[in-house]
């Protein structure tokens, strides 16, 4: 195994803001931030989905890094070792540990660097199977999707759907499903075997419309979970930070969400019975929004009818009525749906798709 490689550190103290941490976290792409001391002692470490669990919780971004550490549930101290650990060793307490990353410690117990599995493994295909839901009508997008399928709208000089397909493969996805109904015919002939765009690629044909979620029935389901996603949504999220959060909370379905703000442009009145008893000018109200993308257990598919047309939101009720854990991973990438003409035209010139 070769010797330990040096990164970047993202070292941050308590008092800083979690929009740095955010920053940070992001430019230096390792998964984890290390709270450190004024001397660089470690103090916590902070991964990706830690982040995420205190987005659902509510934190505001400006409040500082220790108000996020104090959400999280227990206070063990982190995993360490030695700057000079073999990378055998290194390897043998993160497999144990099942983490990715070990920072290194000199001997005053100062962070000098950072170990992660990635600089010892060899680059292997992510352990999930992709599955895009291309069949519809795309009645918003007319006159647009008249004679072109709604995710074959050219974005920044390719399809939508090609920019999924080389998402997905640059996450490390090599078998990719792709549902088609409308037009079909444009999307097979663009794509064939998926031999050219560094995939494998299958078609469900849907001979009618078999809404959201109908076409998981007819899915090829192995051992591997399922990553499903609308075949309108642009984004940059980490599917492998969505596969390590759905693995450690064990859950039958992940459903990434976004946090979209609505200003209520009025004063809102807050009323016990009859009685007001504070007014509210003109609030902010953020709710998470579902965005159109999941993680399921491929048993999750054998929930579907095949016999119906059948959406989404019954599949997730479905699973919570059957007492099925379905979690939430807040996307802090970037996300949109190109699902009406103002957006489609907002993504177009976009240089951030291109």
């Amino acid at each position: 195994m070769p010797a330990n490689p040096s990164h970047e550190l993202p070292l941050i103290t308590r008092s800083q803001a979690v929009r740095e941490l955010m920053s940070l976290m992001d430019h230096c792409a390792l998964g984890i931030t290390l709270v450190v001391d004024e001397d660089r002692r470690l103090e916590a470490t902070i991964t990706d989905g830690d982040v995420r669990r205190a987005i659902l919780l509510g934190i505001e971004l400006d409040q500082p890094v220790s108000k996020l550490l104090s959400t999280r549930k227990g206070n063990s101290r982190p995993i360490t070792a030695t700057l000079g650990t073999s990378p055998e060793e290194l390897c043998r307490l993160m497999a144990e540990a099942r983490i990715r990353q070990i920072p290194l410690l000199d001997a005053e117990e100062r962070v000098v660097d950072i170990a992660l599995d990635s600089d010892y493994l060899a680059a292997v295909a992510l352990p999930l199977d992709g599955f895009i839901m291309a069949g519809g009508f795309g009645k918003r997008l007319m006159p647009l999707t008249e004679n072109c399928p709604k995710p074959m709208l050219p974005v920044n000089g390719k399809p939508i759907l090609e920019h999924l397909v080389e998402k997905l493969r640059a996450t490390g996805i090599q078998h990719v499903s792709i549902s088609t109904h409308y037009l079909a015919e444009s999307i097979v002939e663009h794509f064939q075997d998926g031999k050219d765009f560094g995939v494998h690629i299958e078609y469900v044909d849907e001979e009618r419309p078999m809404g959201t979620a109908g076409a998981l029935a007819r899915a090829s389901v192995g051992d591997l979970p399922l990553l499903v996603i609308n075949g309108d949504i642009l984004t940059s999220i980490d599917f492998r930070a969505m596969l390590e959060f759905h693995r450690e909370h064990q859950a039958d379905m992940t459903v990434a969400v976004q946090q979209h703000e609505t200003r209520i442009p009025y004063g809102v009145i807050h009323m016990e019975g009859i009685d007001a008893v504070s007014i509210e000018e003109k609030p902010l109200v953020r709710h998470f929004i579902n965005a159109g993308i999941y993680l399921i257990q491929p048993s999750v598919c054998r929930m579907v009818p095949a016999d119906r047309a059948f959406d989404m939101p019954e599949l997730i009720t479905s699973l919570i009525d059957a007492q099925k854990r379905v979690i939430c991973f807040p996307i802090r990438e970037q996300w949109m749906d190109v699902g009406q003409i103002e957006q489609y035209e907002r993504a177009s010139t976009d240089a951030q798709w291109a």
